[in-house]
């Protein structure tokens, strides 16, 4: 497709119409999982799967969700609720909401500049967005497309030179915060992705021609935007996407150690999260290094399967903390409810990676905005049903308001 062509579909995507009909699409969905399946129907199949999908048998992509499940409110009565606030805070700021849209690579496939897309959206509400390492758009692109607060997502590479560029490039950009992920030491098999085939940039083969043929919208949109690509390591060279992404994968260090978190450390001056804790040992450990912030997570379920569902682990890892820095979650989130009993847990505020995808997809930016609202009412709502006033005050009443229960 030409460059004219292509400058022309792209403005007609932006433009007043499409975006008011976006709106009304995600305004007909009412529910993170009403986002899903309309996102199911507007993705190519192996494009849906590769982003809801998990490593093998989806164990813990199953559990992450039962462990909510396995959690029952007993709320309080006669309690006033009637002016609440969500407001939480995260190193002396406020967040006006309990929730953080976690990294997630290469959401270009889902929605063109995917990652700008979301970083607008979550910027004009105050939510911290957070860059993929693996994103399609680079830290440079996504930081002028918003004034909101961006944390950037890294791994401790092989090659130490290139992980200390990123996250100079990082520093140099004004990210808030880096999250180092340390739960990938060698790239999990998602069997879905195995199953359909699936590349990058999506390769239509006889496997997965009519799949993605039935998508038209998904076809058009793809066709006038850039080719997908490893945005952040590509050095503007987006038709090695393939190379790149056996470059990304040989870069998983399985030798990173306690010795790479001090190099990182030292070299980063800002906040520091880290991202794929489960052992509460390892986190007090962590804090003792120096970090601000632990990330209670199995990676969505999308490396390690049978790992400890995230929620299930918070509270141990809470406890060992001790109140040093604080713990956020990620996994399983899909509704305030889930986000109202990580907090009652001890946890600051949950990442959500998926339903915002999910949202994307369905109804481009427009979507995202809609599973923040969404997420806002229902957090919200069931402050005001388990007779909490303040979300900031769930910890103190975690183990008064919340029951456990033997399901899982």
């Amino acid at each position: 497709m030409t460059d004219p062509v292509r400058d022309r579909l792209a403005a007609a995507m932006d433009g007043p119409v499409l975006a008011g009909r976006r709106a009304r699409r995600a305004a007909r969905c009412h529910s993170v999982a009403d986002l899903r399946r309309a996102a199911r129907r507007r993705l190519p199949p192996m494009v849906f799967d590769f982003v809801d999908g998990g490593a093998e048998d989806e164990v813990t992509l199953e559990a992450n969700r039962a462990a909510f499940g396995a959690l029952w409110f007993r709320p309080r009565i006669l309690a006033d609720v009637s002016r609440r606030s969500l407001d939480v805070e995260l190193w002396e700021r406020p967040l006006p909401m309990p929730v953080v849209l976690a990294p997630a690579g290469l959401a270009g496939l889902v929605w063109p500049a995917g990652e700008v897309a979301a970083a607008r959206v979550a910027g004009r509400a105050g939510v911290p967005f957070v860059v993929s390492t693996a994103s399609s758009c680079s830290i440079e692109d996504v930081r002028a497309a918003t004034d909101g607060p961006l944390w950037f997502q890294l791994y401790l590479w092989r090659d130490r030179e290139v992980t200390g560029t990123l996250v100079d490039r990082a520093a140099a950009a004004g990210y808030d915060a880096l999250c180092l992920t340390v739960d990938v030491p060698l790239s999990g098999v998602r069997l879905r992705d195995v199953r359909n085939g699936m590349t990058i940039p999506p390769r239509i083969g006889l496997k997965n021609a009519l799949g993605v043929l039935s998508r038209p919208g998904w076809v058009v949109r793809s066709a006038a935007a850039p080719v997908v690509t490893f945005a952040n390591v590509s050095g503007g060279r987006p038709g090695r996407t393939t190379a790149l992404g056996t470059y990304v994968n040989s870069q998983l260090n399985p030798a990173a150690s306690w010795d790479d978190l001090r190099w990182l450390r030292d070299r980063w001056k800002g906040r520091l999260l880290v991202k794929g804790v489960l052992d509460p040992a390892a986190a007090a450990r962590l804090v003792a290094e120096g970090v601000d912030g632990i990330v209670v997570s199995n990676h969505g379920g999308r490396q390690l399967d049978a790992a400890v569902p995230a929620v299930a682990a918070l509270a141990d890892v809470v406890a060992a903390v001790d109140g040093r820095v604080p713990v956020l979650m990620d996994g399983g989130v899909r509704h305030g409810a889930d986000v109202v009993k990580a907090l009652a847990l001890g946890a600051r505020a949950c990442l959500v990676g998926r339903p915002y995808l999910w949202g994307l997809a369905a109804a481009g930016p427009e979507g995202v905005g809609r599973v923040l609202a969404l997420l806002e009412a229902e957090v919200d709502r069931t402050l005001a049903l388990v007779g909490v006033a303040d979300a900031s005050a769930l910890a103190a009443a975690g183990t008064e308001i919340l029951k456990k229960t033997g399901r899982i």
